[in-house]
């Protein structure tokens, strides 16, 4: 049996407006890193292959984790919200959210109009994303034992989408749920996968940790 550990990266910097300024841990990201990875060694949790997407979220989460040098696959990264964005306001006219309100009506917009194929300037179509969701949760499955996979929200929902078969609509609506350093598990038996946890957040239990279970 192959399982798979996909954990979403600690919050970051929520007030950025590019793509660049955003791919960094606030210090609560850092915090839950930390948590996360304290929570893992405490139940002894033993993994075969650490994995982790290159962008410096993805890193900082690694390494605050206690996993200094992570398997590095750039497939693993999150898709580029913010140029989609920028070309649905530019060829679209839908207007990019300044509010995390506006940001959670934005999102299904751009996501319909992604699947879609109907933006032009997109840095990477939406069937390209799904092509590399699949292929690298597929490289990782190769190896067999069990994986932890440092990512993002948006590459875990996709993943969600390819075992569950799930329409962009519900896809959609699982990015809304994932929390940051959650953690989401799958299994794969006699070439079936299956879903044996999703969005967990068991070192954020405490009560003194409540104002960490964040979203965005």
């Amino acid at each position: 049996m192959t399982h798979i550990t996909l954990v979403r990266h600690g919050q970051a910097n929520t007030h950025a407006r590019t793509a660049e300024d955003y791919d960094r841990l606030s210090p609560l990201g850092a915090q839950q890193a930390e948590w996360l990875g304290d929570w893992l060694r405490d139940t002894q949790a033993h993994f075969d292959h650490v994995w982790s997407g290159d962008m410096s979220r993805h890193l900082a989460t690694a390494q605050g984790m206690g996993h200094l040098t992570p398997e590095v696959d750039t497939r693993l990264n999150e898709f580029n919200y913010f140029d989609l964005a920028t070309s649905a306001e530019q060829e679209h006219g839908l207007p990019a959210p300044t509010t995390p309100e506006e940001f959670t009506r934005h999102i299904p917009q751009l996501m319909d109009l992604w699947q879609a194929d109907k933006l032009r300037g997109a840095p990477e179509r939406f069937g390209e994303f799904e092509d590399r969701a699949r292929s690298s949760m597929q490289d990782i499955l190769s190896h067999g034992g069990r994986a932890l996979v440092i990512t993002s929200g948006g590459f875990i929902s996709m993943v969600l989408r390819n075992v569950l078969g799930l329409e962009i609509s519900p896809m959609t609506h699982l990015m809304f749920q994932i929390r940051n350093s959650a953690l989401t598990e799958f299994e794969f038996v006699h070439g079936h996968k299956m879903l044996a946890g999703f969005n967990a957040i068991p070192h954020l239990a405490a009560p003194d940790r409540a104002h960490a279970r964040t979203f965005i």
